[in-house]
């Protein structure tokens, strides 16, 4: 199921470019453009889903094998010493793409750990994309 309007549904069909970092048959990971750390990366459910609750708790789960499958590999690309998980649920809460979707931030040792938006350039994006499609390729997760 899709949304001809939602923004990440268009990014999944490839409909809009993304810098993306893992695919399989129910989820699609990709670069956040946005982001709040070095490889800030997101990863959503191909069926559309406004937010968590109105999904199915399978979408949910294949979204969680995905972190799990690919968090590491993503810090061992990047030199992350760990990350933080996030869900926005709803817009008191901070969604602003009404498609299911989990936040992975990378950390690194002696950064400060803020929420606060950078705005990388598009060949900044490409050099992280390319490290860890590299690390993908590597662990046998790119198709």
């Amino acid at each position: 199921m899709t949304d001809s309007n939602c923004l990440f549904c268009k990014i999944i069909s490839g409909g809009i470019p993304s810098y993306k970092v893992y695919e399989d048959e129910q989820t699609y990971v990709f670069l956040d453009i946005g982001p709040v750390s070095k490889g800030h990366y997101l990863v959503v459910p191909k069926n559309h889903a406004v937010d968590l609750q109105s999904g199915t708790a399978d979408d949910a789960c294949y979204c969680l094998r995905t972190v799990h499958k690919t968090a590491s590999v993503v810090m061992d690309a990047l030199g992350a010493t760990g990350y933080n998980l996030g869900l926005n649920h709803g817009v008191d809460a901070g969604q602003e793409v009404f498609h299911t979707h989990f936040h992975i931030m990378p950390r690194y040792a002696g950064e400060l750990r803020g929420f606060t938006k950078l705005s990388p350039a598009d060949h900044e994006l490409a050099e992280v994309q390319q490290l860890i499609e590299a690390k993908m390729k590597e662990a046998g997760l790119w198709n």
